[in-house]
């Protein structure tokens, strides 16, 4: 199992994969934890031991392909995207044109280049305040800030540029945040996010207990609720995914807005994903037994 890593989600990678580890020992496997920064030259050396690589690594690093082209060149089966669709899903720009190309909706937005951040204001201006500021290949919400007022825009540039060289510009969209899981070819329960503390699903409201209720499945209308479910999986289609993701959405009255798509989600107990696999049906173990037995198949990866 690959956990922890060098990204600023480190600390939350390390709490997944200890969940992980517990729920594969309980299933009578045999695990071996490594740190990518420091253990990878020994998994190389141990490779040949090993029937599968187990990947609880989130950010660059994790979910941008480097790791799944290590792992690749190993010959070693891993669950979740290939080097293809970790690169495209983790570069929310990149994300964002290949939803359109495949009809799904997003918020009007563009990326802006470092070289570029002059041309920020007046873009701002013209899609009108509030603005959503974030760097292009960031998760968890890291760096992200939602703008208000033109004076505080190059703060909040500045604070997703020392995290990436782009940064993606989105208006701000006032509605219900959901969050749509996908297993092998099905869309999970769809989990609607109300944070308590915040305007927004932020860093700290993801991972401060209680600053967010969770609800799944979501009390919004059916015909809702499926087209939610139809959009996470052809955001899954359209990035080249496989065996698993999760896709972040806000509902605006009658349409649905399709904001990142996540390659690894967070796999603690107590996650997004594994809630909504409970709701349908499948238990902590099942899930991470479930994406074991996937990789296993040894789907070729993209």
């Amino acid at each position: 199992m690959l956990c922890g890593g060098n990204s600023p989600e480190r600390e939350v990678s390390l709490k997944g994969g200890e969940a992980v580890e517990r729920a594969l020992v309980s299933r009578g496997h045999e695990v071996v934890r490594f740190d990518p920064p420091r253990d990878l030259p020994r998994l190389a050396e141990r490779a040949g031991e090993f029937d599968i690589a187990f990947l609880v690594l989130h950010g660059p690093g994790g979910e941008d392909g480097t790791i799944q082209g290590f792992l690749d060149s190993l010959g070693l089966p891993y669950q979740g995207a290939g080097v293809l669709g970790s690169a495209l899903a983790i570069h929310k720009g990149l994300s964002r044109l290949l939803y359109q190309e495949a009809g799904l909706p997003v918020p009007p937005g563009k990326v802006f280049h470092r070289n570029e951040s002059h041309q920020i204001p007046e873009f701002c201006k013209h899609l009108g305040y509030p603005v959503v500021v974030k760097p292009a290949t960031q998760g968890s919400s890291l760096g992200l800030s939602v703008v208000k007022h033109p004076e505080e825009l190059p703060e909040a540039t500045e604070r997703a540029l020392t995290l990436d060289h782009e940064v993606v510009i989105e208006k701000f969209l006032f509605g219900r945040e959901i969050t749509v899981g996908i297993l092998g070819n099905k869309a999970l329960p769809v989990v609607e996010i109300i944070p308590e503390k915040s305007e927004y699903f932020d860093y700290e409201t993801k991972y401060t207990p209680g600053a967010a209720r969770e609800i799944c499945p979501a009390e919004i209308p059916e015909a809702l609720f499926r087209k939610a479910q139809e959009y996470a999986l052809r955001a899954h289609q359209a990035l080249r995914l496989r065996h698993y993701s999760r896709t972040d959405m806000i509902i605006m009255g009658e349409e649905i807005y399709l904001l990142e798509t996540n390659t690894i989600p967070g796999m603690t107990e107590t996650s997004l994903l594994p809630l909504a696999a409970k709701v349908f049906g499948l238990s902590f173990e099942d899930l991470v037994e479930t994406l074991l037995l996937m990789a296993l198949a040894k789907e070729p990866p993209l």
